[in-house]
């Protein structure tokens, strides 16, 4: 057990499946509290471009969103963004973006940048991000194809659409990161930062 010590389990202010799981498997009490926000449209008004720097801007303000709705409770905030060299990638909408974005990254080295934040009482108390690279081995049309259909709605729920913790794994030839990071939550240095607040006894 990881000993939890906090007076009321975590919020987790995501929807996401994975990132739901990682946490439930270390053993870390919480509840999911989605952040209904207008992700697309902070980008804008940030004025940031750089991949990590939005992921870690829409963490924080995820994060912060559910805090203030939910005040005393810790709150973790994440975001995932992807990037082949300038461009930066979002969840393809149809199969035909799909397609196009496999297209784009077949062959190359992409990374993703996973950033975690903590909020509590409308204050940000913790930050961080992280970085893997992936390289994506060669696709022909065919093989696009086949994995689309192998994958099915899937391939639209994830940035570059793929999920590696499923078939998505068969079109990578080389990975470079840790296994949260790619999951879109650094949990090692979440748990640090909730030893650091004797939120666990581990």
């Amino acid at each position: 057990m990881t000993s939890w010590r906090g007076a009321q389990p975590l919020i987790l202010a995501s929807q996401s499946r994975a990132r739901q799981d990682l946490l439930a498997n270390a053993q870390l009490p919480f509840e999911a509290v989605p952040a209904a926000l207008d992700e697309r449209a902070i980008e804008r008004e940030s004025g940031l471009s750089l991949p990590g720097d939005v992921a870690q801007r829409l963490a924080c303000e995820k994060a912060l969103f559910v805090s203030r709705q939910h005040p005393e409770r810790y709150v973790i905030g994440a975001d995932q963004t992807l990037a082949l060299g300038a461009r930066r990638f979002s969840k393809p909408t149809d199969r035909a973006g799909a397609a196009e974005h496999l297209r784009a990254l077949a062959g190359q080295t992409h990374e993703l940048h996973s950033a975690v934040a903590v909020a509590r009482n409308g204050q940000v108390l913790f930050e961080n991000v992280a970085v893997a690279r992936m390289t994506m081995r060669p696709l022909d049309e065919s093989a696009i194809g086949d994995y689309l259909d192998a994958a099915g709605p899937a391939a639209l729920s994830s940035v570059g659409a793929y999920q590696l913790e499923g078939l998505g794994i068969h079109l990578f030839a080389r990975i470079e990161g840790d296994h949260f990071t790619i999951l879109g939550l650094p949990l090692l240095p979440l748990l640090g930062f909730l030893r650091r607040e004797r939120l666990v006894g581990l």
